[in-house]
């Protein structure tokens, strides 16, 4: 039957196999999208929600375009050289250059896999009224199981499967009741404002949204584990565009309802809280027990994406520099540093998070390094994506390298101001 509708190429199975086949080709970009709202960054949206209301949820959205940029070329890059970031790095640039790309991405990766499995365990917790501290450990367990068991296929088919949960995410906004005109106006009508809160939560926003593991594990999809694209060039690119697209907007979607239910309750009640999990308890007598139920629940599908995702690049990008047998796709005996880098990141970052550190302190500290690393690393990227060589004669275009050096150069400045400020990037 599958000879048939190769041969019949304008009959009806082809068209029905479009959107299918369009589907597999946004699938990278959307699941680093997706990724990008782990619990942590879900957090920095409640507070910010709680401590401003509506008036930022301009900035969730601004934050599309941007992302866009980013994993567009981060796509476009891993395409033409069939390589990842770091590798490229390591080949172009040097062993210096590529360890501090390195431990940039491992540092941060390493306390937000830990903040994520304290914020997820939180979630089951709630769902299953038992306590979050006793479900580190098995969720860790079940991470590690997942990651060492599962083939990369598998993996993704996994968080394809688990995407659309993070629409509780909306349906508990609407739930919440918001103040519609002001969260219309809040939404689409930019507002700067000198107020200290303000300032500090929109780069919050944009810091924690646009961090380097995004762009890195990007490039790992589409130049290591995926398939190579076929047709021209143009065709290819022209699919990197729209999926970097789909994912940014579902992003930017995401992490508006977080934002407003946090502001229609949180804010309206002018509650204090530091993370996603601080918030979900408090919910209950606010917006009702359904609508914590459905938080709770997208807390929980925030980190079983998010998580696989920062452990796998941690272990790719260590693997990378040492120039180790690495991918998801490779049995345990063909790639045994990669996986036990997989099973100690999980590890270190499970003894983190039940240990008595503070988390949010461990992510302030990590900042100040991610905070210099995300920019650099992106500026990387572009000049890889403009090097005619690096790409086999077909470099990104001008015009999408200056939006990525406009990217790089705001991240930069928002960077030396979190450090300034000591903000958790």
């Amino acid at each position: 039957m599958g000879h048939a509708v190769r041969v019949n190429g304008s009959g009806a199975g082809q068209r029905r196999s479009r959107p299918l086949s369009a589907m597999r080709d946004i699938g990278p970009e959307l699941i680093s999208g997706a990724a990008d709202n782990d619990p942590t960054n879900m957090g920095t949206a409640a507070v910010v929600g709680a401590q401003t209301g509506y008036r930022l949820c301009w900035v969730t959205l601004a934050v599309a375009p941007l992302l866009a940029v980013v994993l567009n070329i981060a796509a476009q890059v891993a395409t033409a050289t069939r390589s990842d970031l770091q590798s490229l790095t390591l080949s172009r640039y040097g062993r210096r250059v590529a360890a501090f790309l390195m431990v940039s991405v491992v540092i941060v990766n390493l306390v937000t896999i830990a903040a994520d499995l304290k914020a997820g365990a939180a979630g089951i917790g709630l769902l299953a009224g038992v306590s979050s501290r006793w479900l580190i450990l098995p969720l860790a367990a079940a991470l590690t199981a997942l990651l060492l068991a599962g083939k990369y296929g598998q993996v993704v088919q996994m968080l394809r499967f688990v995407l659309p949960g993070f629409l509780a995410f909306t349906v508990a906004a609407v739930l919440a009741r918001p103040d519609w005109p002001q969260l219309l106006a809040g939404s689409l009508v930019p507002r700067l404002s000198l107020r200290p809160d303000e300032i500090s939560g929109g780069l919050a926003l944009l810091g924690t949204t646009l961090t380097s593991y995004v762009y890195v594990w990007e490039t790992i999809e589409r130049g290591l584990e995926e398939a190579p694209e076929r047709g021209p060039a143009r065709h290819r690119r022209a699919r990197a565009t729209a999926g970097a697209g789909v994912g940014a907007v579902f992003t930017s979607l995401i992490l508006w309802s977080m934002l407003a239910t946090s502001a229609a309750t949180l804010g309206r009640t002018h509650q204090s809280i530091s993370s996603a999990q601080d918030a979900a308890p408090v919910l209950r007598p606010l917006a009702g027990t359904f609508a914590t139920g459905l938080f709770a629940a997208g807390l929980v599908g925030s980190a079983v994406v998010a998580l696989p995702v920062l452990v796998a690049t941690t272990a790719y990008v260590v693997g990378a520099q040492y120039r180790w047998r690495r991918g998801l796709s490779r049995p345990i005996d063909q790639a045994r540093r990669f996986y036990v880098t997989v099973t100690g990141s999980v590890a270190l970052a499970a003894g983190l998070a039940l240990a008595n550190v503070s988390v949010l302190g461990l992510l302030v500290a990590a900042s100040v390094l991610g905070g210099i690393g995300t920019p650099v690393g992106l500026a990387l990227l572009v000049r890889l994506g403009r090097d005619p060589e690096a790409m086999g004669g077909q470099p990104i275009s001008r015009a999408l390298a200056a939006a990525g050096w406009a990217v790089a150069a705001l991240l930069g400045v928002a960077a030396l101001l979190y450090i300034a400020e000591g903000i958790p990037w």
